[in-house]
């Protein structure tokens, strides 16, 4: 099994396409896996049988000389996701009985592209959280301490988790504040957020709508790119869906970046950031300088406000995406005495702590009275985030940051709200403005747990990001596998 785990996505693809292995040992391979380390709890749905038909189809395809870009290649989905007939959560109880009648845009194109499901991952309670507590079924545990119980970071922290401990040779994620980035920088992988409008919406349970993107969590930036490839699409079910075709990623891996001009903003290299981190965001510097790029401070004034507008505009989307459960159309449903009653008892007991807390704040910046005093001045302050990433891009090509400002932590440790929205101060900005960023694993720190730089792209300039990420990857070359990881 060792040797079929070993793959990264690309290569999977390159011993499939050559008939070196096939997608049923490959598939078998990462059910096994699964069941080994079944004890981080990344899986809240398995679904072998399914996964080894579309891996038999698949080498049927390969047989009859046909290859998609994924063909054979097993892949975990965030709960986010709605899956055809699959139980879809977003790890909350008040979704516990709810399997789709249909498919989210993304995984359809995954599976138009020949990629295999193996099960669908855990999350913070509807993309909720910033350490995967606030899943409905219990935490997921991070691969890289045997010794402790570490976060993987939230929302995405089931897809981190699985992807670092070889359970997932790929897997599906959602960042709307950092859910991407986060989980990635803390488990020793690449996540990718896309610009807002490359990948569709349609079919992903919301959180924030104008914030929330898909992307995907893989462990290197070729892969990232393979996979993006497949994910973004246009789509006219998607309002906000970019009618903008995406090049293909791949023919930017190996490009140079010689005379490319990276920001390096002063606002974050603030008080608080761990020193480790410190050390190897120095070092990446210095890689791409190497490389041949052009070093240039910057400065984007608006970014300490950034959290507080966050936590303002997110909830107060929330609070209205989130009242459709109701008890009525889907999902779980508590008897009363009266309607009322019964939306007050699904919702109470259906909803965890975090998702209440954040209804409630949304629904006071939204009430009669505070709208033009939080909503409306949030909204204008995020205006001016936007413009300060555009007027820095008008004087460099890319923005150089920590993804966040430790590693990961031990679980069960930072329960403070306030203290767990902190681990999203670095990658909220480039949400806010609706920009493209990368996660990418560059070194360990004291303890042995992984550091993640951030790189930050205009406006649907993917390609490249993965130019000058894959670039950085190389200088970094982070080959670390995690100590829970299947072997």
């Amino acid at each position: 099994m060792s040797d079929l785990l070993k793959y990264d996505l690309l290569g999977a693809s390159e011993a499939i396409k050559s008939k070196k292995i096939s997608s049923v040992e490959l598939t078998n391979a990462y059910i096994e896996a699964i069941e080994k380390t079944s004890s981080l709890g990344a899986y809240l749905e398995i679904v072998k049988e399914k996964a080894l038909e579309m891996a038999l189809v698949s080498d049927e395809n390969l047989s009859k000389g046909v290859a998609r870009p994924l063909e054979g290649l097993p892949i975990g989905v965030k709960d986010m996701f709605c899956t055809k007939d699959i139980k879809t959560t977003a790890s909350s109880k008040i979704l516990d009985n709810f399997y789709p009648t249909y498919e989210s845009t993304v995984t359809q194109n995954l599976w138009n592209d020949g990629a295999v499901m193996l099960g669908k991952l855990s999350c913070d309670e509807f993309a909720m959280g910033s350490s995967n507590e606030t899943a409905a079924k219990g935490n997921v545990i991070n691969p890289w301490l045997k010794h402790k119980k570490m976060s993987p970071g939230g929302s995405s922290g089931g897809s981190a988790a699985a992807v670092a401990a070889r359970s997932a040779l790929a897997a599906t994620g959602t960042d709307t504040g950092g859910s991407i980035r986060q989980p990635a920088a803390f488990c020793g992988i690449t996540g990718l957020k896309p610009t807002y409008g490359r990948c569709s919406r349609w079919g992903i349970v919301a959180f924030s709508s104008s914030l929330d993107q898909a992307g995907p969590l893989t462990r290197t930036v070729s892969d990232a790119a393979l996979m993006l490839n497949s994910m973004a699409s246009y789509d006219k079910k998607d309002s906000t869906s970019a009618n903008l075709a995406m090049p293909d990623l791949m023919s930017y891996l190996g490009n140079s970046i010689k005379g490319k001009k990276i920001g390096i903003p002063k606002e974050y290299t603030q008080d608080g950031i761990s020193d480790d981190i410190v050390n190897f965001y120095q070092k990446s510097i210095n890689w791409l300088k190497e490389a041949g790029a052009e070093i240039i401070p910057v400065s984007l004034p608006h970014t300490k406000y950034a959290l507080p507008v966050y936590y303002i505009i997110a909830p107060a989307e929330a609070s209205s995406n989130l009242a459709r459960y109701d008890g009525v159309r889907f999902g779980q449903r508590k008897e009363a005495s009266s309607l009322d009653d019964m939306y007050e008892t699904t919702r109470g007991e259906g909803f965890g702590d975090e998702v209440k807390r954040r209804i409630m704040i949304g629904t006071y910046v939204l009430s009669s009275g505070y709208y033009d005093a939080y909503y409306l001045k949030a909204q204008k302050v995020r205006r001016l985030i936007k413009e300060d990433f555009e007027n820095v891009f008008k004087k460099v090509d890319y923005i150089l940051t920590p993804s966040t400002p430790t590693t990961s932590f031990e679980l069960g440790k930072k329960q403070d709200p306030l203290t767990m929205y902190l681990n999203d101060i670095f990658t909220v900005p480039a949400s806010l403005a609706g920009l493209p960023g990368i996660s990418l694993p560059v070194g360990l720190d004291k303890l042995g747990l992984p550091i993640g730089i951030q790189l930050i792209a205009n406006a649907f300039d993917e390609p490249g990001l993965i130019s000058t990420a894959h670039v950085l990857e190389k200088s970094a070359n982070f080959n670390f596998i995690a100590d829970g990881a299947a072997k």
